[in-house]
């Protein structure tokens, strides 16, 4: 049977008159309820990122990712520098033998346990005394070493007993559903072996089959990389040399420069490069020796310039996002879900730009909001070429869309008028709408309320996400099968239509 499709798009724009009055676009989407479905797994919320292992024993870090599970339900994490020495995992006795101590690492992986979510072991980064050069330090506040190992075969035992604990810590039954990625972007500075790219795959190597000696189901894969980068190189080297790879990880932002990340000079908007890229690897894995190896992205986050990850802007940017990603990827990491965070130093004052979705002290931002209304999308997808909307239905058949306004941090605002015309469904159906924009879920303007305080108390925090909750919706029906909204700048709208 042929499928109905049924959609019809058009926009009409003003733009930013002299006597300073913000630009006006309209929109107008059809959409068919009753048109065939896709599968949509929330690919975008099952793994975030954080800083590094030794930040998660922290009573403010556990209190993060306790909220963030909350709104999202994510199920990974991934985080640096589980060897570093802060942890204490590698020391050598008077005679130079190895010593191992789990003790940090246990309490780690126990408390992410304890809130129901696994890690993604990002094996890194080196002991010093287990390095080549123990004075190849990051800049990074935490100066982690990036030297490759004085001895492989120290490495190997290392990786062995390091496996061996986690199953006998915690069993292979719940072991062999975490992922094990080996290192951090090993093309840049986050590894300083030589040649870089030779000596990374050799390490690569020896720790997968570190890993599988251990037990041939624990799941490792790589490359890592910074900007979409080695991964045909990687995937050639591992089939000709029989290594094991179960998926394929890469890393990539919006503000990453064109050139890193295609190496060209072509004009892609920021807000479309994560995906492009992640298009361009997807393409690379299918056209190689493994070409149905997942493809997990294990860093990414929308343009920061102005603060922006501190506003509004991120759930538009996260949506447009989802909706260009939807059916490339397996499994995106957003960087971070918390702003417990110190790869430049402890965190001054909230909102200073930084990546996650709470700000210092538990203050949850825009994007937390954000990540909660796109949680209660639907599982399945209905078709529409509109680039401000996603339309999904839940599994009692109701209808739940996003809708956005995305503004760019360097462009003047712009008030949206979009309307909804629906086919398939009651003319007069009920609708419900949750906003997060300029004057809804801005903790911004509640912080600048208060002052500003750089430090704020207990209480303060408590204000602040009591004001800016989410509250009940917006309750209205359809006219004549019609809904029109408006919508501010960077506002993320969820609507919900029922039967």
């Amino acid at each position: 049977m042929r499928l109905r499709y049924l959609f019809r798009f058009s926009l009409v724009l003003a733009v930013l008159l002299p006597s300073g009055r913000i630009a006006f676009a309209q929109e107008k989407i059809e959409i068919d309820a009753q048109t065939q479905t896709t599968p949509f797994p929330h690919f975008w919320e099952q793994m975030f990122g954080s800083g590094r292992a030794n930040l998660t024993l922290r009573e403010s870090y556990r209190n993060d990712l306790h909220a963030v599970k909350q709104v999202t339900d994510f199920q990974y994490v991934r985080f640096h520098a589980i060897l570093h020495d802060e942890n204490g995992v590698y020391n050598e006795d008077e005679h130079g033998n190895p010593v191992y101590n789990f003790s940090y690492v246990d309490q780690i992986y126990d408390g992410l346990l304890k809130n129901g979510v696994r890690p993604v072991v990002e094996i890194s980064f080196m002991p010093k005394k287990l390095a080549f050069n123990p004075d190849a330090l990051h800049p990074f506040w935490y100066k982690q070493n990036v030297s490759p190992p004085k001895s492989m075969e120290r490495w190997d035992d290392l990786m062995q007993h390091f496996a061996q604990h986690l199953i006998d810590r915690y069993g292979i039954e719940e072991v062999s559903q975490w992922y094990f990625e080996v290192w951090n972007e090993p093309n840049i500075d986050f590894w300083n072996g030589i040649p870089r790219m030779e000596s990374y795959f050799d390490l690569y190597a020896h720790t997968a089959l570190d890993l599988k000696s251990v037990s041939s189901r624990l799941r490792v894969g790589g490359p890592a990389t910074a900007a979409a980068s080695w991964v045909p190189e990687f995937l050639k080297y591992a089939s000709e040399n029989h290594v094991p790879v179960d998926f394929v990880s890469s890393h990539g932002y919006a503000d990453d420069t064109v050139q890193n990340l295609f190496g060209t000079n072509e004009d892609i908007p920021m807000d479309d490069r994560v995906c492009r890229a992640i298009g361009k690897v997807r393409k690379q894995i299918q056209e190689s020796a493994m070409p149905k190896l997942p493809l997990f992205w294990t860093e990414w986050n929308v343009q920061g310039m102005n603060e922006s990850r501190d506003t509004s802007f991120v759930g538009t940017g996260l949506a447009n996002t989802i909706r260009e990603c939807d059916g490339l990827v397996d499994l995106m990491s957003f960087w971070t879900f918390s702003d417990v965070f110190e790869e430049g130093g402890p965190i001054a004052k909230p909102f200073d730009g930084e990546f996650g979705l709470r700000a210092k002290g538990g203050i949850n931002k825009p994007s937390y909001y954000d990540f909660a209304l796109l949680h209660q999308l639907g599982t399945q997808r209905l078709a529409n070429k509109s680039k401000d909307a996603i339309v999904t239905k839940s599994a009692d058949g109701a209808l739940i869309i996003a809708a956005w306004n995305i503004v760019d941090p360097d462009k003047p605002p712009t008030q949206k008028e979009m309307t909804l015309a629906f086919h398939g469904i009651r003319a007069d159906a009920p609708v419900s709408i949750l906003r997060v924009d300029e004057d809804h879920s801005n903790t911004l303007k509640a912080y600048a309320a208060l002052g500003k305080p750089l430090d704020p108390t207990e209480a303060q925090v408590e204000q602040m996400n009591r004001e800016t909750a989410i509250g009940n919706p917006e309750q209205r029906t359809l006219e004549n099968g019609k809904l029109t909204l408006q919508l501010g700048s960077n506002a993320l709208l969820l609507i919900k239509v029922g039967k």
